[in-house]
């Protein structure tokens, strides 16, 4: 039996995922979350297989979610399951310690592959995201400006772009402000822009907030 729990803000996409994989005797939903505050407890309080988490969520995202659930089980798959396309997020998500990046479009039967694979110990790669990771490691300048960004990088350019002023960008990451400041530089020169709006409009425009 494969253990699973459900991190998503959706109370409708929890209960439908639950409900699919109630028709796989393989498959068992023993926990649910609606953030990643949640998605941390139940790592703590569960022996899960395989954990799938939403990106975007409120109090703390999947992205800073990731890291602190892998600090707690760094043997854990963790399934990423989005609505933002997957040139978007899943790089960084992979380098981060994710076992599989899923869009929220797929076919349900593409999950239940994905979980199962997971659970096994493997990662779970379609074959965009595998065209992504080759990119990045012939350092195709093709890419988008923002997936040349490092993961620290790539944490401060979302986090600005929502609006979040330096003093909370560096509570939140344990950063100095003074750091916070030459990682704002750095992001503007990197993707050739000049202010904060430019950061929240590239953001929007790219789908990496809403």
């Amino acid at each position: 039996m494969i253990k699973v729990g459900i991190v998503d803000d959706h109370a409708i996409v929890r209960t439908g995922l639950k409900e699919f994989f109630s028709h796989h005797v393989d498959l068992q939903v023993v926990a649910e979350g609606a953030n990643g505050k949640e998605a941390i407890d139940i790592v703590r309080q569960h022996a899960l297989d395989v954990l799938i988490m939403d990106v975007s969520m409120p109090e703390l995202s999947g992205l800073d979610a990731l890291p602190l659930v892998k600090a707690k089980a760094p043997d854990l798959g963790v399934l990423i399951f989005s609505t933002h396309p997957q040139e978007h997020y899943a790089v960084n998500l992979i380098r981060q310690g994710a076992s599989g990046y899923i869009n929220k479009d797929s076919d349900p039967e593409e999950i239940v592959k994905a979980v199962r694979m997971i659970a096994m110990g493997k990662r779970y790669i379609s074959l965009e995201v595998a065209d992504l990771l080759a990119q990045q490691l012939s350092k195709d300048t093709s890419a988008a400006p923002h997936e040349q960004l490092s993961e620290r990088e790539f944490q401060v350019f979302i986090r600005l772009a929502q609006g979040q002023s330096p003093s909370d960008i560096a509570d939140e990451l344990a950063l100095s402000i003074k750091t916070v400041s030459t990682y704002r530089t750095r992001l503007l020169e990197k993707l050739a822009l000049s202010t904060n709006s430019d950061l929240t409009y590239y953001a929007l425009k790219n789908g990496l907030i809403n």
